[in-house]
């Protein structure tokens, strides 16, 4: 499932095609794909066609694009068009011209601009993800609902019970310390807690802690301070090396809004390396090899010499 840095790529692409343009058309081909909009098919056009973008915004793995209607265009958007990209869902500017994709479920007809694609596309496989109208809210804490060019303080209402991202410039580590030091759980179910922190998920909590030399068993009331700000830093770096590579692809079913796939997969230091050597210890001219654990029915990846298991650990 694609993780901050990804969607942060969608955002950045979007933006630069979709801001200020005004949606004149909505085709829903498969209305499982706007299944979470309640009202249905004709609800979720009529909120749609004739209003402009205003914007799009990420806050952790939560993507949306504010709407404006001209008889409201004097005051802040009151809704928003959110994008759910689930397991394999694809947000592409296309032209015309470009035949449908087998697993196109819905098109939006932008209105004309020189030299840029005429529609968007939503595009998913396996049908987790979707597209959905909801109502934007005021932030609790009066800054701006989450990454944008023109931040609002206002946020879209499914995405407003979770913790800001690393990446937000409104991220408050006291805050994020003091919740952290009340959990009574492992270190990487911490990070993983989207009410916590959000945006980590499994691929980029081995990363950081990878970097940050700490085991995912660490009980979260034994984490001293300056530990617990080097696994946010590590976790702002790996992500920053990821946006910088394109986000991370290990198929087709990640891509950014050109239709062109991440490379940060080839710069992995521990997710999906089992058995191969790591290379922090190597360098060190230590004999070490990757070791996979069953974690939440998923897997983590550690270094056993570098990330030592702590002794009082919580899976």
């Amino acid at each position: 499932m694609p993780e901050l840095p990804e969607v942060e790529v969608v955002r950045r692409g979007l933006v630069n095609w979709v801001r200020g343009r005004t949606i004149n058309g909505v085709d829903v081909l498969d209305e499982r794909s706007i299944r979470r909009h309640a009202l249905g098919r004709e609800d979720f056009t009529g909120n749609l066609v004739g209003a402009t973008v205003t914007d799009v915004v990420r806050r952790g793995k939560f993507l949306w694009m504010p709407l404006q209607d001209d008889a409201d265009s004097y005051g802040p958007p009151a809704v928003a068009l959110m994008a759910h990209l689930g397991m394999s869902g694809q947000l592409l500017m296309q032209d015309d011209s470009v035949p449908d994709e087998k697993h196109l479920k819905v098109r939006l007809r932008l209105s004309a601009r020189e030299g840029m694609p005429e529609q968007l596309r939503f595009v998913d496989q396996r049908i987790f993800g979707g597209l959905f109208v909801t109502s934007l809210v005021p932030t609790d804490d009066g800054a701006p609902g989450g990454l944008a060019e023109s931040p609002l303080p206002l946020i879209a209402e499914e995405a407003s019970h979770i913790a800001r991202d690393p990446l937000d410039p409104a991220f408050s580590f006291e805050l994020f310390y003091r919740r952290l030091r009340k959990r009574r759980t492992g270190l990487k179910r911490a990070l993983l807690d989207q009410g916590l922190v959000s945006g980590i998920g499994n691929i980029y909590a081995d990363e950081a802690l990878w970097r940050a030399k700490l085991h995912f068993a660490r009980p979260t009331d034994t984490l001293r301070r300056n530990e617990a700000e080097t696994v946010l830093d590590c976790a702002r770096e790996v992500m920053q090396d990821a946006l910088a590579a394109g986000g991370t692809s290990f198929d087709s079913l990640y891509v950014n809004v050109n239709g062109a796939s991440g490379y940060f997969e080839r710069s992995l230091n521990a997710y999906g390396r089992e058995g191969q050597p790591c290379g922090r210890c190597a360098a060190a001219g230590i004999t070490s090899a990757i070791r996979r654990d069953q974690f939440m029915n998923r897997s983590s990846y550690t270094c056993p010499v570098c990330q030592p298991k702590p002794r009082r650990g919580r899976w």
